[in-house]
């Protein structure tokens, strides 16, 4: 019976291919798809860990800030997430975002003009350019999963200005981590009442009403219009998370 051991892999009949991985690395004349096969995957994912956690080892504490890269310099989200990096700086944090564009430039700007650790965590997509220019450091990511996992794993809470999809699968996959206690203490608060109030209305007229979801998942968020607040929020001072997710005035 035809059979080959390829590295830890067995192969046997069908499967047996009729080159070696060193062969195929080392002949340029060969075909190039074995770079996309999952095997090579696997190894480029494992890169992806080993460079983001190397990088951030010793980041010390740090927010993510999160928002729209479709946020205009002249909106006045823009200038909120301009003061929430000023902010965190002086507060004693870095500041952590997705490194592109609208409002997660503004919270990188801010953090860097602050004299401040402002880092983008950017993400190969096909309509964006790369991180933004505020970005002190920064590392971008072939895979959302291992990306998300920097996040999570380097901040010790969000804050979140108004965003679309990419704002909200942050915020949502944040208060699962914490209602399946895979984080704990991680306080989540929306920056302004306007955009975020008839989201958290929903939450608890529909969601939490219909027995989807308890009120203590939803004491996770606070929305605020108050950078201040959302600062000291971060710091675990005031009422935190766990207020109810109470709108500020």
């Amino acid at each position: 019976m035809r059979s080959k051991n390829k590295g830890p892999v067995l192969q046997r009949r069908g499967q047996v291919d009729g080159t070696t991985t060193d062969q195929r690395l080392l002949d340029s004349r060969g075909p190039t798809d074995w770079v996309h096969t999952d095997p090579w995957r696997v190894q480029r994912i494992t890169a992806e860990f080993v460079e983001g956690f190397g990088a951030l080892a010793e980041l010390g504490p740090a927010i993510a800030v999160f928002g729209s890269a479709r946020t205009p310099v002249e909106d006045p989200a823009y200038a909120q997430g301009e003061q929430v990096g000023r902010a965190l700086v002086e507060a004693g944090f870095a500041v952590i975002t997705g490194g592109g564009p609208g409002a997660m430039e503004a919270a990188n700007k801010g953090a860097s003009e602050a004299g401040g650790v402002s880092v983008g965590l950017g993400i190969e997509l096909p309509f964006e350019t790369g991180l933004n220019e505020w970005v002190d450091l920064g590392i971008d990511f072939r895979y959302f999963f291992a990306r998300k996992t920097m996040f999570v794993k380097y901040s010790q809470g969000f804050v979140v200005l108004p965003g679309g999809l990419g704002t909200l699968d942050e915020l949502f996959e944040a208060l699962t981590l914490v209602q399946t206690g895979k984080v704990t203490a991680f306080p989540v608060v929306l920056l302004g009442t306007a955009y975020w109030s008839g989201l958290v209305d929903w939450l608890r007229g529909s969601v939490v009403a219909g027995g989807k979801m308890s009120l203590a998942d939803l004491d996770q968020l606070v929305v605020t219009d108050d950078v201040d607040e959302a600062v000291a929020l971060m710091r675990g001072d005031g009422a935190g998370a766990g207020a109810g997710a109470g709108v500020s005035p």
